[in-house]
């Protein structure tokens, strides 16, 4: 199905001039027409950028009406003045759209340590609220207006029939390195005309991103401005949902945030492959998701997929390594379906058809099986190549 906005809101993304380059989007507003449930799941950095302290203290709610978003500067280490200018973008937001500025959450993405030039990002506010609509292109152009290094817009969207009524889940998100949980520089939003209580929607959230944004890295570095808001304003009418219409919303969100997580590391600074890495067999999740975290931020599993290597020695060494207690005679490995190590020892593999099976595709898996319980866990990340050391090394500069 083609991507579309939730009954009841509306979207715009503009060019404001934070941006060095006209075509490259800097402001997003998504707004409902009707106040709206609202919950957030922000970054466990301890140094986080203004906006996260301010939606910290407006989330869950009851009465969201927009969400407002920058890129180019993410307003964080900006001390009490960026606490002003997120505060400013509420106010701004309200007087554009007719709203009440504690209904207005905010969002910012960029260049750390840097203040907003909020003259700029202001008008690109009203510029937005001109050209709010409800059409497809609108929320292509909010989800470009929230990019950074990303290459490409991510939106996701599912469609579910609850309690006769069909419900719309749609998701945008930016983030394409300084991926690494919890969470890291991704920014989402994840809006549904469903009728959901502010209570069922920040457990339901947290569920979500704990099975999809929290199991994505590209480089482990935690960053300052994560943040991920449901918001769900009921348009399609009915009491909040419950029972079983309510479990079947919420596995509904994890798919939606899934692909959406998963859109963040295929789109990694330099990065060659996805490479998804699965763990079954541990004694908890916990322990699978310890393991798979572990696997996907070595740096040498991650050079041996850029260069097509199939190192099962690195990928074993790195489970070892993660603090999880688990027999390694019993371990096995596969990479693309294929055996390479079975229950503590290597097995005989053709080496250069597995290589081929990497280089050859941009998706790589990575299959671990251990036999200490019946819990599992996905990771995804991607390779390391040199590619992502120039983009960084050139930044800022």
């Amino acid at each position: 199905m083609s991507d579309q906005l939730p009954q009841g809101f509306r979207a715009a993304g503009v060019y404001s001039g934070v941006k060095r380059s006209s075509n490259k989007l800097d402001v997003a507003l998504l707004v409902s027409d009707r106040p709206a449930v609202a919950a957030g799941v922000y970054t466990q950095n301890v140094v986080c950028g203004a906006p996260v302290h301010l939606n910290r203290e407006r989330t869950p709610s009851e009465t969201v009406r927009a969400v407002v978003i920058n890129s180019g500067v993410a307003n964080a280490c900006t001390g009490e003045q960026g606490m002003r200018d997120a505060v400013e973008m509420t106010e701004s937001t309200a007087t554009a759209c007719g709203l009440a500025a504690q209904d207005v959450l905010v969002m910012s993405t960029g260049l750390i340590g840097e203040h907003l030039p909020m003259e700029k990002i202001c008008a690109g506010i009203s510029d937005a609220a001109s050209k709010l609509a409800d059409h497809e292109q609108a929320l292509i152009d909010a989800a470009r207006g929230m990019m950074t290094t990303d290459t490409v817009h991510k939106i996701r969207s599912r469609q579910i029939e609850l309690d006769g009524r069909r419900v719309t889940i749609t998701g945008i998100a930016k983030g394409a390195a300084m991926i690494g949980p919890n969470m890291a520089t991704m920014l989402a939003v994840v809006m549904t005309d469903a009728a959901v209580a502010v209570a069922d929607a920040q457990h339901g959230l947290k569920d979500a991103v704990d099975e999809s944004f929290n199991c994505i890295s590209v480089d482990g570095h935690t960053s300052t401005s994560d943040t991920v808001l449901l918001v769900a304003n009921g348009a399609v009418g009915g009491e909040a949902l419950s029972g079983g219409e309510l479990a079947k919303f919420q596995a509904t969100l994890v798919e939606v945030c899934e692909d959406l997580a998963q859109s963040i590391p295929a789109d990694g600074e330099g990065a060659s492959h996805l490479i998804t890495v699965e763990v079954h067999g541990c004694q908890s999740r916990t322990d699978a998701v310890t393991i798979a975290k572990t696997i996907a931020d070595s740096p040498l599993v991650k050079t041996a997929i850029a260069g097509a290597d199939p190192n099962w020695g690195r990928i074993v060494s790195a489970a070892g390594y993660a603090g999880i207690a688990f027999d390694p005679t019993k371990v096995s490995l596969l990479i693309n379906g294929m055996l390479l190590y079975e229950k503590g020892a290597p097995v005989e593999f053709d080496a250069a058809a597995v290589s081929a099976s990497i280089r050859d595709n941009r998706d790589t898996g990575i299959v671990l099986l251990l036999d200490e319980g019946s819990a599992s866990a996905r990771f995804w990340t991607t390779d390391l190549t040199a590619e992502y050391v120039r983009l960084n090394a050139d930044y800022h500069t």
